[in-house]
């Protein structure tokens, strides 16, 4: 057995104890207080400023989705992005837990983690902030089509 496939063995023997709240697989509905849309990726340790809830709102009020799996590393990294408070907010898809997950990300044709999918335009792999609030068109820009994936640490997990 290999390290990657040690790794992986252990990641998911001490992640498979998490539970997914069915909000995780809800749509962009906002969660309630103290609670999270994607409880199984974990949890930011630093708080959000406001422009990370800011955008984490937007997303939501522009449908878009974040799909990603819970063994994802590159998701708990996009998660974490936003802080802790904007990061349990996003608009969350979980695709690799429950049958209706993994049937949602199937429809949406999700073939890497993390993908933000908004209406027909998708992006693959880790986004920057900065590159979410273009693509999404936050702060009165327009949305730029961007059809490859973010070289942002080189994080794009492929469909298993």
């Amino acid at each position: 057995m290999g390290a990657a496939s040690r790794f992986r063995s252990l990641l998911l023997a001490g992640l498979s104890c998490l539970a997914v709240a069915p909000s995780a697989m809800a749509g962009p509905s906002v969660p309630a207080h103290g609670s999270s849309s994607t409880p199984s990726l974990g949890e930011a340790l630093e708080h959000s400023n406001a422009e990370q809830l800011a955008l984490s709102d937007h997303l939501r009020q522009r449908n878009v989705m974040f799909y990603g799996a819970w063994w994802c590393p590159a998701c708990f990294r996009q998660k974490h992005l936003f802080g802790k408070e904007a990061g349990n907010r996003l608009p969350y898809v979980e695709c690799d837990k429950e049958p209706a997950g993994r049937e949602r990300c199937r429809a949406a044709g999700v073939q890497a983690y993390p993908t933000w999918v908004m209406g027909r335009q998708r992006v693959e792999g880790v986004q920057s902030v900065e590159e979410l609030k273009q693509w999404s068109g936050f702060g009165g820009r327009a949305a730029a089509p961007m059809t490859t994936p973010s070289t942002v640490g080189q994080t794009r997990q492929p469909f298993q």
